[in-house]
């Protein structure tokens, strides 16, 4: 088995699933070689108006952007326009995306199409509620391979069902690779450390420039100066100086910082923690696709559609079922199944109760657990090969297609390679 390269064990992934070579190459050259469009929900398309009425008053936007994340895009729209929108799953920067927008709030005459800088927004019509994430299903892409070494992919299809379901580096900062450690630090209740994570941490992937700026952001007393200096892409910094040099606390000048991107700090660490699991689990021989005594396991409802959780034991005869892996939180308790115990032990390792996860001194991040599926469970896999590599395929939702690409490329420095 190939090695694994160590910012892959740096966000808990411990292995590849795959034994085929892998062919090299690098993704996300350019936007448009990344595409990613949503695929909703029925309940939605049957929700939808296509005019304002007494039953449908929540307007529904399709948001197209290249160049930017979905929470910087929501942000750019927001600054220009005064519009606050929300959306279902954060789309990479390095792509280009197609995904639905909705406002919280009822809007009789909400504009047709507006555009900034990195985004196209374009009212579709009307639901009766507002946005949720239960209206996403998962997402289509269609992505080109740059520079492989081979093209023949007779060895890797028949093993993409054994892949494992890991989050991909951009959970935790891609190059970065901070949202981890910061959310760790508040789950221990080290604020003042989290902060400074977040203000100083840097890895070799950082720039001169940022290398120098994060250097001097470990001593507060820079603070007063660098806050007119940082440059625009350091938004989170600067919301977090310009807190702590107005007196407030720790926990104060982290909530200046978004609570989007504030949550996604502590569920960056459950990630951790599951990917670790997942690891520790291929690493035994486990079977992720095959449910076993005393696994926890999602009934299927459709071909690519994850049911209730079940027991094993109280599986229907010739109910479809894929096993579920409990995450980590204030509500995760131990079971007989086979990931619970691994989680277990990595929690004991960590130092970190499920208790842990209950933040008083921040109830709003606090995270209750849940469930993830054990396989990534890719669906209508197809590639062609001229005049380049490029290939299609849908993912369930809260799934990476960056975790199929990694166990096809097996690169050996995933961020040049495009991760």
């Amino acid at each position: 088995m190939a090695d694994v390269p160590p910012i892959d064990l740096m966000a808990g992934i411990g292995c590849y699933c795959t034994k085929s070579r892998g062919i090299g190459g690098s993704i996300k050259q350019r936007n448009e070689g990344f595409k990613v469009s949503e695929v909703v929900a029925d309940s939605l398309a049957r929700d939808l108006s296509s005019s304002f009425d007494d039953q449908h008053r929540y307007p529904l936007f399709l948001l197209e952007k290249e160049g930017v994340d979905s929470n910087h895009a929501l942000f750019e729209i927001a600054q220009k326009f005064h519009l606050n929108l929300r959306v279902m799953g954060i789309k990479d920067a390095k792509a280009s995306t197609k995904q639905f927008a909705g406002s919280e709030r009822v809007l009789l005459d909400p504009p047709k199409e507006l555009k900034t800088a990195h985004t196209v927004l374009s009212l579709r019509g009307f639901t009766r509620k507002p946005l949720d994430k239960a209206f996403l299903a998962g997402n289509k892409f269609e992505i080109t391979i740059y520079g492989p070494r081979a093209l023949d992919l007779v060895d890797f299809v028949p093993e993409i069902s054994k892949i494992g379901n890991f989050y991909g580096l951009q959970r935790f900062g891609s190059e970065r690779l901070v949202t981890h450690l910061v959310g760790r630090e508040i789950i221990r209740r080290n604020f003042d450390r989290a902060v400074d994570l977040l203000l100083s941490y840097t890895t070799e992937y950082d720039t001169p420039m940022s290398r120098e700026i994060r250097e001097r952001s470990s001593d507060p007393s820079n603070y007063r100066q660098l806050v007119r200096e940082l440059p625009r892409g350091m938004d989170i910094e600067r919301q977090l100086m310009s807190a702590i040099v107005a007196g407030k606390n720790a926990v104060s000048a982290l909530r200046a910082v978004p609570i989007t991107i504030r949550r996604l700090f502590v569920q960056a660490y459950q990630s951790f923690v599951f990917n670790k699991c997942l690891s520790k689990a291929v690493l035994s021989g486990a079977d992720l696709i095959r449910p076993e005594r005393g696994d926890l396991c999602f009934e299927m409802e459709g071909e690519s559609t994850f049911g209730r959780i079940v027991k094993f034991e109280n599986l229907a005869s010739g109910q479809r079922a894929v096993p579920a892996v409990r995450m980590a939180g204030y509500t995760f308790q131990p079971g007989k199944g086979r990931f619970e115990d691994i989680t277990k032990t990595i929690l004991e390792e960590e130092g970190i109760t499920p208790k842990d996860f209950h933040i008083k001194e921040m109830q709003e991040l606090s995270q209750q657990g849940g469930f993830r599926q054990a396989p990534l469970w890719c669906a209508e896999f197809e590639y062609r090969t001229a005049p380049q590599l490029v290939m299609s395929f849908k993912l369930p939702k809260g799934s990476y297609a960056t975790t199929l690409l990694r166990e096809l490329l097996k690169p050996d420095d995933p961020i040049k390679a495009g991760f």
